[in-house]
């Protein structure tokens, strides 16, 4: 059951928010490094007398990536929730999309479950080219909590591209039970500022989540991430995979945590971050973490940042491409990857108004 609440109750209420020491690290480094959270300021917009709903209580247990803060912040400012359940032992064939264009803010729960099958699709950015709305600058932000009962199995996928002007805060939180698995597909394209924290419990015996992420980001953009996933039941296991190019002066923070708890007796879990660095002036910060609190479990992590290696600059250029060319055509191949594998138009559309942003020619639009 849904529940009502007033969302104003105080007059007034309009301006600015900020949020500190949002998408947290289960596990700190040193300050001085700047790499274990972020600030951001977001709108806060008055609604006196306004009444939404909220999701059913069941869903106030499911932590997610980027903290309580921006739970709090997305609950006061959406325009109500919107809940999703898919029937037991069905094979939802269309998607469920979460459609966040320029200053929206989206607060969803899906349910699916035990036995189920379903399609979640996070489309954020310019979406004029489906639903027709004009862009706006400002901030964008979703927050999906997603609660997977046993033997389902969950697809989702995550597109955001927002403007230089503009930011986006995407919170995610996922509870997987007994036999369920959880396929995550992130294409996370730039924009001003771009925030990501994702939280993923695995509770129940023998759960699963694989999770890819590829990212792209330029300019003085600045892209943040925090993905975490807990391992408390046995014989659980996590694939975490990132691959992402950075240009010019772009920032970007990435925290991962495998949290392998007491009691997961053969979980096991792997990360790992391959970056091609395409800017003298570019900051990355990736922070890989394994907690372990088991003995007969297993977990793995690492990072390699590098840039075009001199024999693939020879073999390119002996097919007449400049370093220039050689470059291009690795921030080519992540798009043109994010566009084949697009489930829906939102997703799409994201896509393809990144690469005019950008100036990447895509092989694979609608039209060819």
């Amino acid at each position: 059951m849904m529940a009502e609440k007033n969302l104003a109750p105080e007059a007034g209420a309009e301006g600015e928010l900020t949020l500190e020491r949002v998408n947290v690290a289960p596990a700190q480094t040193w300050n001085r490094l700047r790499t274990n959270d972020i600030t951001l300021t977001v709108p806060v917009r008055g609604r006196k007398g306004d009444v939404y709903f909220s999701l059913p209580r069941l869903f106030e247990g499911v932590e997610c990536g980027m903290g309580g803060a921006v739970t709090d912040w997305v609950e006061s400012q959406a325009r109500g929730a919107r809940y999703v359940e898919v029937p037991r032992d069905e094979k939802r064939e269309e998607p469920i999309v979460v459609a966040v264009g320029s200053g929206d803010v989206a607060d969803t729960g899906v349910m699916v479950r035990a036995g189920a099958e379903a399609t979640i699709v996070v489309a954020a950015g310019d979406l004029t080219k489906v639903t027709g709305s004009s862009v706006r600058s400002g901030t964008s932000a979703s927050l999906l909590r997603v609660i997977v009962e046993a033997g389902a199995r969950v697809h989702l996928h995550e597109y955001v591209r927002v403007g230089s002007d503009q930011q986006h805060l995407e919170s995610v939180g996922i509870s997987a039970a007994r036999d369920a698995r959880v396929d995550v597909h992130q294409y996370l394209l730039g924009g001003g500022t771009v925030a990501l924290g994702l939280a993923c419990d695995l509770a129940g015996e023998r759960a699963r989540v694989d999770l890819g992420c590829r990212y792209h980001a330029g300019g003085t953009e600045v892209l943040d991430i925090n993905e975490v996933v807990r391992q408390r039941g046995r014989n659980t296991r996590s694939e975490l995979s990132y691959n992402g190019v950075l240009e010019d002066a772009a920032k970007k923070g990435l925290r991962t945590t495998i949290d392998l708890v007491h009691g997961a007796k053969g979980a096991q879990g792997n990360e790992a971050e391959t970056v091609l660095v395409l800017g003298d002036d570019v900051v990355n910060k990736t922070l890989p973490t394994i907690l372990c609190d088991e003995d007969d479990v297993a977990g793995n992590h690492g990072a390699t940042i590098g840039s075009v290696s001199p024999e693939q600059l020879a073999y390119l250029a002996d097919r007449g491409l400049s370093r220039a060319d050689a470059e291009r055509l690795f921030v080519s191949a992540l798009y043109e990857d994010a566009l084949m594998h697009a489930p829906c138009p939102e997703a799409r559309a994201v896509v393809e108004a990144s690469a005019v942003q950008k100036g990447q020619a895509l092989l694979h639009t609608e039209e060819a």
